[in-house]
């Protein structure tokens, strides 16, 4: 590979990572922030095997549709993408109280939720860069690239409040319940104002 496609690979690439880091952790990003936090609140430090495979399951999700929205090979109105994001964080939200501290069952059943909402944020990011990469030769690296940002947004996201929902734990001696009930409770009623505001004419 010649020097010069070289430099611009890697200026695409860091382009495209700090996107990605944005729709995570950035005052814009809130309703991707409130559907992870809604996600993982029933999920303490010490289920971090169950919490790993959660977030990769909602990985898997937003990357496919990411990617095949990315290469053209389906769209969706922007419009109901942005309306059901919100929708996704109240249904998850609402789950939360059915089941504060899930058992093997409704851990599975939390996966598929994970997987399925997924998909729909992946049409949100893909709405958000797609006019970025008419300028780009190639969308793999961007493609990647904004999907590693993401994913460490997504990490840095989940490690803190798995941080701040141990130490409430562990030294305030919260219950779980007890934390897990205001996020979703917080969550539930900011999405569904923004699902509102949302709502397709």
């Amino acid at each position: 590979m010649e020097p010069e496609n070289s430099q611009l690979h890697m200026s695409d690439f860091n382009l495209f990572f700090e996107e990605g880091w944005k729709h995570i952790i950035s005052t814009d990003a809130l309703d991707h922030q409130l559907f992870i936090a809604a996600l993982v609140a029933a999920y303490g430090a010490d289920r971090w095997k169950s919490l790993l495979v959660l977030v990769t399951a909602f990985t898997i999700g937003h990357s496919l549709t990411l990617a095949l929205s990315v290469a053209d090979v389906f769209r969706f109105s922007v419009s109901w993408v942005e309306f059901l994001i919100p929708c996704t964080i109240v249904f998850t939200a609402i789950y939360n109280f059915i089941q504060p501290d899930p058992d093997p069952a409704h851990v599975r059943v939390s996966y598929w939720i994970a997987l399925l909402f997924g998909l729909i944020h992946g049409m949100g990011f893909a709405n958000s860069i797609r006019f970025m990469l008419a300028s780009s030769q190639s969308i793999t690296v961007p493609l990647l690239s904004f999907n590693l940002g993401l994913e460490a947004g997504q990490l840095v996201l989940v490690a803190a409040l798995t941080l701040v929902g141990w130490l409430l734990h562990r030294f305030a001696k919260f219950p779980r319940a007890g934390w897990v009930w205001p996020i979703s409770a917080l969550a539930a009623i900011w999405a569904a104002n923004m699902a509102w505001e949302r709502f397709p004419n």
